[in-house]
């Protein structure tokens, strides 16, 4: 028999189930102003009421996780015909006897029926056992029903607790792609300011110093606040600007709320900004970058517009494994509440990137 973990809530909630199950025939008996004996009705009823708590708890700790939940079906419905049926005979045996013991401790002026009474209305044998199986039968299928449900559940939490986990190790992979090759880069750049743009490069040290406290303290939660990742974005941006020539026209447009407190999950937007940068720039032909977020009541716009130009054959970077990081993303921090479209112009000059979500 499999391990039991005991869960007093449950256990609670059985009991206190039997016991009405138990006590409603004879509350029945009393409202209906029959003066029945509580221990009698225990006598009488209890072998049966023991019969239908012993099949409920057979199925429901044994059968039911042992063969159906382990796909052995057959051999679960076998064991059940034989409960079932061993279980309706002896109920008819006990029924039988209980026949003699109550007709021959009839009170005397009570009995004027013939002793054969009971054998001119009997139904044949079979009838009789398969009567008395069909509440068992119940009981089964109830068990049956319950079990499985709490296993299916147990199996959705599991399922839940894989995507989440699975979610943090996708958000750990966009805080790592803040990498130490970028970081090199953008101090080298602001080495290079310090010569002729001391304010420039003062002003580029703030920004990477929010942009690396964003991702090391500000994010470990499941949702930050649109206001911090808007902050995150335009530091990233800012330092981007320092590495580009003048050719490259950047725009920037931020129409949200004042200090917007809308929960939204972090590092969502930074791949789509990255890969603007990443591919909508060339160092010999005019460039540009258009980027604007927006908000109203709760659902939150990313529009991305960049320059696109044709790849050389060595340049694989290109090859779309970041927008599947991102579609993987958005379906587990928004199932069923995002929309985002993306891809090339009909001349193939502009690449688009457009994202909704739903944060309510």
């Amino acid at each position: 028999m499999p391990e039991l973990k005991i869960n007093n809530r449950k256990t609670i909630i059985h009991i206190v189930v039997w016991g009405i199950i138990a006590m409603f025939p004879y509350l029945m008996l009393l409202r209906g102003g029959i003066d029945f004996p509580f221990s009698n009705y225990l006598f009488y009823g209890g072998f049966w009421y023991g019969v239908w708590v012993l099949v409920f708890y057979l199925n429901y700790l044994w059968l039911v996780p042992k063969y159906l939940l382990r796909h052995h079906t057959l051999f679960y419905l076998l064991l059940n015909i034989i409960v079932i049926f061993g279980f309706s005979f002896s109920y008819h045996l006990w029924g039988e006897y209980m026949f003699r013991y109550y007709v021959e401790h009839m009170p005397m002026e009570a009995n004027d029926f013939p002793m054969n009474w009971g054998q001119e209305f009997r139904p044949p044998f079979l009838v009789i056992v398969v009567r008395d199986s069909f509440p068992l039968i119940i009981i089964t299928i109830i068990a049956t029903m319950i079990r499985v449900s709490e296993e299916w559940r147990k199996s959705e939490s599991s399922r839940k607790e894989a995507e989440k986990a699975l979610a943090e190790a996708e958000l750990q992979n966009l805080r790592n792609q803040l990498n130490p090759h970028f970081l090199l880069n953008t101090l080298n750049n602001i080495y290079a300011l310090i010569a002729f743009d001391t304010e420039k490069a003062q002003k580029s040290v703030q920004e990477l110093s929010k942009l690396l406290r964003h991702v090391l303290y500000e994010n470990k939660d499941q949702f930050t606040t649109l206001s911090k990742e808007m902050e995150f974005i335009q530091s990233y941006i800012e330092l981007m600007r320092i590495r580009l020539s003048s050719n490259v026209t950047v725009e920037a447009e931020y129409d949200l709320v004042s200090n917007s407190q809308t929960p939204i999950a972090p590092l969502i937007f930074i791949s789509l900004v990255e890969n603007a940068f990443k591919h909508g720039i060339s160092p010999t032909e005019p460039s540009f970058i258009k980027i604007r977020f927006s908000e109203v009541q709760g659902v939150v716009r990313c529009l991305i517009q960049n320059s696109n130009h044709r790849k050389v054959g060595y340049d694989k970077s290109g090859s779309g494994i970041g927008l599947e990081q991102v579609k993987k993303r958005l379906n587990l921090s928004y199932p069923n509440k995002h929309s985002w479209h993306y891809g090339l112009s009909n001349d193939g000059k502009e690449y688009s990137s457009s994202l909704e979500i739903n944060t309510r």
